[in-house]
């Protein structure tokens, strides 16, 4: 079987090096010496200042909400997973859609603009399939109605944009170390601000506002991550760039094997460095993915339809004008993408993708 994804593992011998140092100290979690460590060593893998862990991608988007203090509506886009939307409506703010560019599928500044009204407070954008959104016209938007900018970056591990992280960009950005994701600590997230009170704010917020074990700074929630967690990180940083580069072996084999397919992928930003996390393909009709899934299915490939159906869908939101983004996100197919998938499987998907349009 072949799936669209697989999480990477490190040498288990490596691994439980780590996990005996925590049995050693029996200091499992509360910001234990091993998250300290993972923080230290993820800024300077990334070269950021500001930098912390937390329990997964869906509350880092969550206690940033919570921190800037936002109300109101907030511009958002469609094509994301779940997780991006339903974290507006669990901070009780109103999402608000903006259509997206069909070339890149990134939200479309044009339509965020028209989306503003009095009632916005900020704009949530999710850089799709770790490629990055216009970040100079969205913060242009953002500083010209003074509203606060939220990057959803759980694809883009190690992206870059004009030779920086795209981590540091917006007043905050959130990703996601999930076991799917191209670089995982089993379940964690991450939030990066260039900001340090913010960032101060959000570390007490993380850990039920304990100001030591008597004092309490403010509102907090359990947001914290264990050193069980923090250990993977640890083993996996070791084996990043090999990640790095097979992912973009596997982008660039698909590419030069599909382009007599008759599917486009999207556009990368000018100036940008993805990570190359995803192979999305969108095909001209919805028919035409559902064959190519049926015969995919019948040869036990399973690619997977990120993101399908469009959050403007779910029973919970304000529906809004998307007509791109409800297009396009009938017809785009990730295919697999993992560090142990070979040359040779990926080859047999692409054979049956092109058998298929032809037949």
């Amino acid at each position: 079987m072949i799936p669209v994804t697989k999480p990477f593992l490190p040498p288990m011998d490596e691994y439980m090096t780590q996990v005996k140092s925590i049995w050693d100290r029996q200091w499992l979690t509360n910001n234990g010496p091993l998250v300290n460590q993972f923080e230290l060593k993820l800024k300077e893998f990334l070269d950021l200042n500001h930098f912390l862990f937390v329990s997964n991608g869906t509350l880092a988007l969550q206690l940033v909400i919570k921190a800037l203090d936002l109300k109101g509506e907030i511009i958002t886009t469609p094509l994301s997973y779940v997780a991006t939307t339903s974290s507006i409506v669990w901070e009780n703010c109103i999402p608000v859609f903006a259509d997206i560019d069909p070339n890149t599928l990134n939200i479309d500044p044009a339509s965020i603009e028209k989306a503003i009204t009095p009632n916005t407070s900020a704009i949530i954008a999710t850089h799709v399939y770790g490629n990055p959104c216009n970040v100079d016209a969205i913060q242009a938007i953002a500083t010209k109605h003074n509203l606060k900018v939220i990057y959803d970056a759980a694809h883009c591990f190690n992206t870059k944009y004009k030779g920086k992280s795209i981590f540091e960009y917006g007043d905050a950005s959130t990703t996601s170390f999930h076991a799917t994701k191209l670089f995982h600590t089993i379940e964690g997230g991450g939030i990066f601000t260039q900001c340090p009170e913010l960032l101060k704010k959000i570390a007490f917020m993380r850990n039920f506002g304990h100001n030591g074990p008597e004092n309490f700074q403010g509102l907090g929630i359990n947001g914290k991550n264990c050193e069980f967690h923090a250990a993977m990180g640890l083993t996996n940083l070791n084996y990043i760039s090999s990640i790095l580069s097979k992912r973009k072996e596997l982008y660039n084999f698909y590419t030069s094997k599909l382009e007599n397919l008759n599917v486009s992928i999207p556009e990368i930003l000018k100036g940008a460095e993805p990570n190359y996390a995803y192979y999305p393909i969108v095909f001209e009709t919805e028919e035409k993915l559902l064959k190519s899934v049926e015969q995919l299915g019948l040869n036990w490939i399973y690619p997977r339809r990120y993101f399908y159906p469009p959050l403007s869908s779910l029973s919970y939101v304000l529906k809004g004008d998307t007509p791109i983004a409800n297009s396009i996100s009938t017809r785009v197919l990730c295919l697999p993408m993992y560090q142990d998938l070979t040359i040779e499987e990926a080859n047999m998907a692409c054979r049956i993708l092109l058998r298929t349009q032809n037949n």
